[in-house]
């Protein structure tokens, strides 16, 4: 007994511990060794995490929303998300992914493994590889949007006499009908869905510094110069057509921001589910980035500050870059009459093209817009990838060359479907509501349970700060431990509730529900099969993931049963 007893004082001066005493304790597993892989600088790493964050919706889909909710409400709304359910949530997915990878372990199952340390532990962090990887399987065919309408634009094709924007956007896609986006011309999507995947692993297969740090770290900054640039312009619109004086910057800036019935605003249930959802898939918690990213940091790594800085580089794109032009430009020249009912894809695909042909110089500012959309596209598709390479890597025990070539094998075949079957992008939303919206729900809500519960606040909020130069407000606690859960569980119930099953938020007799296609293209008596066929897919993607967990898990276990050497 005084042997190990002296052996365990000795590891602890090492600042190495094994693990747990047993199931059931709470404390965070400590270290086993530093990351054979690691970021090169503390910048790198914002800069990766951030630019997993920046996305599409930071410059289509939250512009949208905002006008759409009136300005000022939805922003009440958002700000309160983001202190109440982004920032907490994304410390404890950094300061989680830190302490699995000191303890050797870089995939989301493993963190989890390690942390909660029971044979089911492992199957927590199942998410956290199923939602990358599937939302990579279609978000790369939008980024392959965004490279074609960039070299598009810089033909001139959109500056054309006569050229049919909506009609242009279903024949590039394939929204038209199955099967005819596989072509391989520059108005077709083909040669841009190969460019980008090339892309996308050949800079994976790099690593984490001269891979996705050095894509992030040039990346990002040329993306904000960009951004700059456009937004100069669109601030010196002015009032382009003098026929319609009403369609000018100030009012367009109005449109976005000022205040319209705030008080009515906040009582609608809707607001607050776009508000809530906005900050929750903007920043990328529970998405699978974060913790995977976070676990290739050394001890005294400073998650705290990481964590705030990355959060307030995406809302500095989100708020003070994407807020400020796509809306406001639209606005100037087509009114609001031209905004209203624009979803993301219509906003960012349709109406834009028609913006920037409107505008002097228009090709050159529609290349360099669609070019920015792609920076900021594969900055995230490279976070989705390193979550299924280290899973891959570390609980198969495979070379990196084979767990590259069985995630491209995996994510081919999921892309393929989503570019096959592309008629109104039934596959691709089919993905990205049962897996990319639902799926990141459920994973946050995993992710501030285990830290404020299963591992306990106190040693929890012990592990966040070390080695942090700043410290968080002590109030978090209460706010990790029943807000933030609280929070995420309504907001999720209300959206099931409005998105699956269609409630019309009303109470008694008044109250309505009318099951959503999401619902009614599975089981409605008017099935879709490509809607079936990719939920299907889906389905079975996740019981493979689950059983390849399994098997990590039987190698893992032989690892620990074997001895652990720090």
């Amino acid at each position: 007994m005084k042997q190990r007893a002296g052996a365990a004082q000795s590891r602890k001066r090492r600042g190495v511990h094994l693990g747990f005493a047993h199931p059931g304790d709470n404390r965070f597993i400590a270290r086993m060794s530093e990351p054979k892989e690691a970021w090169s600088s503390r910048l790198g790493v914002i800069l990766a995490v951030a630019g997993s964050a920046v996305g599409l919706g930071n410059f289509l889909r939250f512009p949208g929303l905002a006008a759409q909710y009136g300005g000022a409400s939805f922003m009440i709304a958002y700000f309160i998300s983001l202190l109440l359910l982004g920032i907490p949530i994304g410390w404890a997915e950094w300061t989680m992914g830190r302490s699995g990878g000191l303890a050797g372990y870089h995939s989301s199952p493993g963190i989890f493994h390690a942390i909660v340390r029971h044979p089911l532990g492992k199957y927590l962090g199942l998410m956290g590889f199923i939602i990358p990887v599937v939302v990579y399987m279609y978000y790369v065919y939008i980024e392959a949007w965004c490279l074609g309408y960039a070299l598009n634009a810089a033909n001139g094709t959109f500056s054309t006499p006569g050229v049919n924007y909506g009609a242009f956007f279903a024949s590039f896609t394939g929204a038209g009908s199955d099967g005819v986006a596989i072509h391989f011309g520059l108005k077709d999507v083909g040669l841009f869905v190969l460019l980008v995947y090339v892309l996308n692993f050949f800079f994976i297969y790099k690593g984490l510094s001269k891979g996705i740090e050095f894509v992030c770290k040039w990346g990002m900054p040329l993306l904000i110069l960009i951004a700059l640039i456009i937004l100069g312009r669109v601030m010196t619109l002015g009032t382009p057509d003098a026929a319609k004086p009403d369609q000018n910057v100030l009012n367009g800036l109005g449109f976005m921001w000022n205040p319209r019935e705030v008080a009515a605003g906040l009582r609608n249930p809707q607001l607050w589910l776009a508000a809530a959802g906005q900050i929750f898939f903007s920043l990328s918690v529970g998405f699978g980035a974060i913790i995977t990213y976070a676990s290739y940091l050394r001890k005294k790594d400073d998650v705290v500050l990481s964590g705030l800085t990355a959060a307030a580089a995406n809302e500095f794109c989100e708020v003070g870059l994407g807020g400020l032009i796509t809306v406001p430009a639209a606005f100037v020249f087509l009114g609001a009459a031209g905004i209203a009912g624009q979803g993301t894809f219509g906003l960012g695909f349709n109406v834009l093209p028609i913006v920037f042909s409107k505008m002097p110089f228009g090709d050159f500012f529609a290349t360099i817009f669609y070019l920015l959309l792609f920076i900021a596209a594969i900055t995230s598709s490279l976070s989705m990838l390193q979550p299924g390479v280290a899973f891959f890597e570390e609980g198969l025990a495979l070379k990196r060359k084979a767990a590259m070539g069985l995630l491209a094998l995996l994510t081919g075949l999921g892309t393929l479907i989503v570019w096959w079957f592309s008629k109104d992008l039934k596959a691709l939303d089919t993905l990205d509501f049962w897996i990319g919206t639902v799926g990141i729900f459920v994973q946050g809500m995993i992710l501030v349970m285990v830290y404020s519960w299963h591992i306990g606040i106190e040693e929890a909020w012990k592990e966040t700060h070390e080695g942090s130069a700043m410290h968080i407000p002590v109030f978090y606690k209460f706010v990790l431990k029943y807000v933030s859960p609280v929070f995420l569980l309504v907001v999720f119930v209300m959206f099931i509730a409005a998105n699956v099953f269609g409630w019309n938020f009303a109470f008694g007799a008044g109250a309505r529900f009318a099951p959503t296609n999401y619902v009614t293209d599975l089981v409605g008596p008017n099935p879709s099969n490509v809607a079936r066929g990719t939920f299907l897919f889906a389905m079975a993607v996740i019981g493979f993931v689950g059983w390849l967990v399994h098997l990590a898990g039987k190698n893992w276990a032989a690892r620990s049963n074997g001895g652990i050497k720090p």
